[in-house]
């Protein structure tokens, strides 16, 4: 079975509910079908009901769930909260009421956080710091996590290495130059990542062009130190680090160039040192290794707001609302 029908099935076994924002593109109305055809969460759909089925065309929305920013009977409610939430920066509640109904990615974020969806899942309309800026002001990042990350899940055919040919690679979207806390914290997050989304137990490699003291420059010393600041804050995870990649993937090689490592030559969670190598590593494994790469997955946000390419296709929305699912079946945990 594919990763992604994988994906598909445990999303259904304990079934979500996902805020698509984006009503009226008809990539939404293509997916919210196909969802809740196959049963993989249940969907609410910002915009008037009526409005919205008249744009659907061939798909059937009729059991997704509506809400229209101007008769929402919760809207006080959610205005209230967003102004507390916001009130540091000095939002009232008629400027709350305001964003909320006009804005569609904040009235999302605020159904996540106020318990009505599990997730959201947004960005096939709209820019990626647009989407990600009302899940960063109101949801805020984990307990304990000191930033958000983008992560890929990599689906390697033919592989002998990982999980079965499956990896988490991150940070491959968000943070340019992560300093060795923020580097310790993306692998937290990512190790989090996936046991939530592949079920398995990871092995996480924090990556360098240096094994175990092979080399010595200040990026390698910057792994180092967030190899020595993650394993504090998590020492339940099996992480290493400072390690080529070579070394944490392929068991002879680790043996060889990390013999003392719990993780060399068994390493699925690949903790690149930085956004130029994370964009380079994955594109890298997609096109020659005719990988699939699932995401970018935002982690490290306190509950799941994830982003679309706004050249992506209904399919793709199908696939992280799944990924979305299981990651608030992990939150709900």
């Amino acid at each position: 079975m594919a990763f992604l029908d994988k994906i598909v099935e445990i999303a259904k076994s304990d079934v979500q509910t996902i805020v698509l924002p984006e009503a009226f593109d008809p990539r939404t109305i293509e997916a919210t079908h196909k969802v809740l055809e196959k049963g993989i969460a249940k969907i609410i759909l910002i915009g008037d009901e009526a409005e919205i089925k008249a744009s659907a065309g061939e798909w059937n929305v009729d059991g997704a769930e509506f809400i229209n920013p101007k008769t929402f009977k919760d809207m006080d409610k959610l205005a209230i909260k967003l102004s507390e939430l916001r009130k540091s920066k000095g939002m009232t509640e008629d400027q709350a009421r305001e964003i909320l109904t006009t804005n569609v990615l904040y009235l999302g974020v605020m159904l996540v956080k106020m318990g009505y969806a599990g997730g959201m899942v947004a960005g096939a309309a709209n820019a990626t710091g647009d989407v990600l800026r009302p899940a960063l002001q109101i949801l805020k990042t984990a307990p304990g996590i000191k930033l958000a990350s983008g992560a890929f899940i990599m689906e390697v055919p033919d592989c002998e290495y990982g999980e079965d040919g499956i990896f988490i690679f991150s940070d491959c979207a968000l943070n340019p130059n992560p300093n060795a806390e923020e580097l310790a914290h993306i692998a937290i997050s990512s190790a989090n990542t996936f046991k939530a989304l592949v079920h398995a137990e990871p092995h996480v490699s924090i990556l360098s062009f240096s094994s175990k003291g092979s080399a010595k420059h200040p990026d390698v010393d910057k792994v180092i130190e967030a190899t020595k600041i993650a394993k504090a804050l998590a020492p339940e995870i099996s992480l290493d680090g400072e390690l080529q990649f070579d070394a944490s993937i392929d068991a002879a090689i680790g043996k060889k160039k990390a013999p003392d490592s719990t993780v060399a030559g068994r390493a699925n969670v690949i903790i690149f040192p930085d956004l130029d190598a994370g964009n380079i590593g994955y594109k890298l494994v997609q096109r020659l290794a005719k990988a699939n790469a699932y995401g970018p997955v935002i982690q490290g946000l306190s509950m799941p707001v994830n982003d679309l390419s706004r050249g992506c296709f209904a399919d793709d929305i199908v696939g992280t609302v799944a990924l979305t699912a299981l990651q608030a079946q992990m939150q709900n945990k």
